[in-house]
């Protein structure tokens, strides 16, 4: 292994899919992992180079990420900070539902500026680190009743490429990481805000009812943690990486195909 940025590293979202697998995966690869969550375990977990050491944390309350950080910044010199934290409802997207929508955009993505407002200093300061921030083909492609996802996704997407351009110069490196269908507990915790009563109800349950196949029927998790350790092996990572050849593809394919067509192949694969 190449430590480039160093063996110690701060996850969010750390108790369960992406994240959980990914502080495994880390730890088992000589990392120390500080895991952060809300409810997360008490004992550390050793293995038989690196380790997990469990974190507090609320990426929606700014003096919980503070403490979280002084705690953290006090014990390791954590060179890489990877956002694993988020949620996902499913919506009409012309409904406007307060507080499911509100809290998914304060996880998504104000929960990554609050975080990085704490530890990307530390990273600046000595000279060198890398910020991985886990997005999705979803902020690429638009999906039906999941739009309000797809939109926290996409103002990532943005965020990290105008981010890393301002780190530039301070030797931290910023790569967004885009999975597809991904078989985690994710899908089983998504929260439906539709009414039985709305007109885009049988149309909503229809289209969740596919994506949430497909995701179950994704790849494992450790498909985005292998994709995030290259990364950290790397010099100069890539500044957007999407795993797997087949989302690769697609994601070409969009780029080139006339959006309306693109649409089109959606509406059939979701409304049909």
């Amino acid at each position: 292994m190449k430590y480039i940025y160093g063996k110690n590293i701060f996850l969010t979202g750390g108790s369960s899919g992406i994240g959980m697998a990914t502080a495994e995966f880390f730890a088992q690869h000589g990392y120390t992992v500080y895991s952060a969550s809300r409810n997360p375990k008490l004992e550390n977990r050793k293995f038989d180079s690196g380790e997990i050491v469990p974190v507090a944390l609320d990426v929606r309350d700014m003096d919980s990420v503070e403490r979280a950080a002084d705690r953290v910044l006090s014990q390791a010199d954590i060179g890489v900070l990877i956002h694993c934290a988020g949620i996902g409802i499913a919506s009409a997207g012309e409904e406007y539902h307060t507080s499911a929508i509100d809290g998914l955009m304060d996880t998504n993505f104000n929960g990554v500026l609050r975080v990085n407002n704490y530890f990307l200093p530390h990273l600046r300061e000595r000279g060198n680190g890398l910020c991985i921030i886990v997005g999705s083909v979803g902020g690429v492609f638009p999906v039906p009743f999941q739009s309000h996802y797809s939109a926290s996704k996409a103002a990532l997407d943005l965020y990290s490429s105008a981010l890393g351009m301002e780190l530039w110069r301070h030797g931290v490196k910023v790569s967004l990481v885009m999975p597809g269908d991904t078989n985690t507990g994710f899908t089983g915790a998504r929260k439906y805000e539709i009414d039985e009563a709305s007109a885009f109800y049988d149309d909503c349950i229809r289209a969740v009812v596919k994506m949430e196949k497909d995701e179950l029927n994704g790849k494992s998790p450790l498909s985005v943690a292998r994709v995030m350790l290259k990364l950290c092996s790397r010099k100069n990572p890539p500044a957007r990486r999407t795993v797997g050849f087949d989302y690769k593809m697609l994601t070409f394919l969009k780029r080139i195909l006339p959006n309306r067509f693109v649409l089109f192949l959606l509406r059939r694969v979701y409304l049909s």
